[in-house]
């Protein structure tokens, strides 16, 4: 059986090619089960992978995606048999294991959750790895002291993915939310997602040289690194919590000690994707409930198929143009209801 697949080769000169072809079944790694993807969705790694990232994906051919969700077709789990609608962020999926831009995959039982009561494959894809992320950061900076009557917190690169959901995770949470973005015409859409104030990145690039500036929030999220992360840490109140998620501006933080000894600032770092089972099952249920932002996801998501992802997209997210989340679409067929909670599916899994 064959099946449509993104493909990245190197070539001889030490470029890198994206095609769209077609697989077999027979080719795919082993494991327990078998995944029909219905929906994946475009993450900054996917970007790194897809253009020769050797830190991320180590040989190629390959085909990027690290998270999809679909149905099983065939299972050697006793956990999910076939017909089972179910998604996977993270582990290696993607990386070193052959990914999800494909009509199928083939993963060990251990990556697999049931698709969760009120979200359809799309919406896990819309959320997926980015809101879990800003579900793991918060759920991190509570556990350090964060309350939201300390005051607002920061997310920058904040029309992105990650930034997206955080401003709708945080607001839902009853934060104070200051999005920060270098795109004046998505003040709007970032007020919709639950931003009390829309600023610009000069809001959070302080040039002083001072090691410690007036405070100005509580705590932050950070998906750009370099000043703005130093900045995010000096101007951060007493005790407060910075998050750090991602480098587009820069792999490196300078940053005085000051901050730390002087007003307790926490530098707290996020990898979502070797998260244990136990704890994303456990933010996955806040993500459902109190956390819980499927009112704002259409907005979030911007649905595409595997050309315009090869084509348009995957370019886009590398050079910062993309905005939410771009969704690609696998599988025309829609997933049906699934009344089966998380809890009930995976025995053992803490979901306090």
């Amino acid at each position: 059986m064959y099946f449509k697949a993104l493909r990245i080769t190197e070539t001889p000169n030490g470029t890198f090619e994206r095609d769209i072809i077609h697989r077999s079944i027979d080719d795919l790694p082993a494991g327990d089960v078998l995944i029909r993807v219905h929906y994946s969705a475009l993450n900054y790694k996917d970007g790194l992978s897809a253009t020769g990232h050797k830190g991320i994906t180590k040989n190629f051919p390959h085909t990027p995606g690290i998270e999809a969700a679909g149905t099983v077709e065939h299972s050697l789990s006793s956990k999910f048999k076939p017909g089972d609608e179910v998604f996977i962020t993270g582990y290696d999926l993607g990386m070193n294991t052959s990914g999800a831009f494909a009509e199928y995959i083939r993963v060990p039982e251990e990556w697999v959750i049931p698709r969760p009561k009120g979200l359809n494959c799309k919406d896990c894809m819309t959320i997926g790895t980015a809101g879990f992320t800003a579900a793991y950061a918060l759920y991190k900076m509570e556990l350090m002291g964060q309350m939201p009557e300390y005051g607002p917190l920061v997310v920058t690169g904040a029309t992105g993915g990650v930034g997206s959901l955080a401003v709708a995770i945080f607001a839902k949470a009853g934060y104070e939310v200051i999005a920060i973005t270098g795109k004046k015409e998505a003040t709007d859409y970032l007020k919709f997602l639950g931003a009390t104030h829309v600023e610009p990145r000069e809001f959070v690039n302080d040039c002083s040289g001072r090691p410690l500036a007036r405070a100005k929030w509580a705590g932050a999220l950070d998906t750009v690194g370099g000043n703005t992360l130093s900045t995010l840490i000096k101007c951060c109140k007493r005790d407060g919590c910075v998050v750090a998620t991602g480098l587009l501006s820069s792999t490196k933080l300078e940053s005085a000690i000051y901050p730390f000894i002087l007003n307790g600032i926490n530098l707290l770092g996020i990898g979502a994707g070797q998260t244990p089972m136990s704890l994303r099952m456990k933010l996955w249920n806040k993500l459902m409930n109190e956390w819980n932002v499927t009112d704002k996801l259409s907005a979030i998501a911007h649905e595409v198929d595997l050309e315009e992802l090869k084509d348009v997209y995957i370019d886009a997210i590398m050079e910062g143009k993309t905005r939410g989340r771009v969704v690609v679409k696998l599988y025309e067929e829609c997933c049906k209801p699934q009344d089966a909670m998380i809890s009930e599916v995976l025995s053992g899994a803490v979901l306090n």
